[in-house]
């Protein structure tokens, strides 16, 4: 079967009409094994509810203020893999009917349309994909757009990324009437989230992880500042984010003698962003001075999957888990 798209501009929004479902994205492969001393973190810990099919109608207050009423939802056009993961923990991930290009979720990646979400989305581009329902994740991004949406009678709410994770969770299962589903996906993230911060409590002492990206400056290499995903989950596992000292908000560049001032122990990425740095030869050249760092010197590289360290959602309390343990033994030595 043929895996070539057809690639289509529909007022402001580049959609891809993918030909197969199982459609090959150039940011996700399987995983290959890592560089001689390299270290795999993660945590193969998927909160999951009994559930799958939504409960309608509800009624929900959307996160810029408006209440919406959904009756259907068969086709779902989703703004973020927060809310993908999230829906596949609720058994849902099937009616993810469009999702954004650079998803790294399973059924992000499988959803029967793909397309380009920022600031010049238009209503005209995600009308014509005929959805029945339509989530944001940012109300930086996707209020307006949702606001539009709504005055043409497609449901759209947002549920936006910058809350923590249970709340996300619990605003999501709501909005496909599955209340009871998504307490209970919330208590066992909080729960993960309780046991992470109680090994993080008893590390000897704080390391220094810089978490480094090739998508989070659009397409350069950079630095997860104080506000990124990855920054939550080091701190909660215990670590200094190099980024928090830097005094950056989301992702950034830092230069040669920055990187060397900040001197990091342990560098984080994830898989993706390793396959998209062309490997550790890839990294080394995006970041020349990092050699010059006890990181490198003594390559202290950890690699983590994306939907553990770059999305907060439901995979997050995971990854905690796992970063935390790690950081232990690291500080232990």
């Amino acid at each position: 079967m043929s895996q070539k798209t057809r690639l289509a501009t529909l007022a402001g929004v580049t959609v891809a009409l993918a030909v197969s479902a199982a459609l090959a994205f150039p940011f996700v492969s399987v995983a290959q094994p890592l560089p001689a001393g390299w270290l795999a973190v993660g945590e193969a810990q998927s909160l999951k509810a009994s559930a799958g099919t939504p409960r309608l109608p509800s009624s929900v207050t959307s996160d810029d203020g408006a209440t919406v009423r959904i009756t259907d939802a068969a086709r779902v056009i989703v703004g973020g893999d927060d809310v993908i993961g999230i829906m596949e923990a609720l058994g849902l991930g099937s009616r993810v009917f469009a999702a954004p290009e650079s998803s790294v979720t399973a059924a992000g990646r499988k959803a029967p349309h793909h397309f380009l979400f920022n600031r010049t989305t238009g209503a005209e581009g995600v009308l014509s994909l005929d959805g029945t329902l339509f989530i944001g994740n940012s109300l930086r991004r996707h209020a307006k757009l949702s606001e539009t949406l709504r005055q043409t009678g497609l449901p759209a709410i947002v549920i936006d990324d910058l809350q923590p994770a249970p709340q996300k969770i619990r605003k999501t299962a709501n909005a496909f009437g599955l209340k009871t589903e998504g307490e209970t996906l919330a208590r066992d993230l909080e729960r993960q989230y309780r046991e992470a911060a109680a090994i993080a409590r008893e590390l000897p002492r704080r390391a220094r992880v810089i978490h480094i990206s090739a998508t989070g400056g659009g397409g350069r290499p950079t630095v997860g500042g104080k506000d990124t995903a990855a920054a939550n989950l080091i701190r909660l596992a215990g670590g200094t984010n190099i980024g928090d000292d830097a005094k950056t908000g989301d992702y950034t560049a830092l230069s040669n003698e920055g990187m060397v001032a900040a001197a990091p122990e342990i560098v984080l990425l994830t898989r993706s962003d390793l396959e998209l740095f062309g490997g550790d030869a890839g990294i080394w050249r995006s970041y020349p001075a990092l050699k010059q760092t006890p990181a490198g010197q003594k390559n202290q590289i950890w690699v983590m999957p994306d939907e553990q360290l770059k999305i907060v959602g439901v995979h997050s309390g995971a990854g905690a888990l796992a970063l935390t343990k790690a950081l232990k033994a690291f500080t232990s030595k």
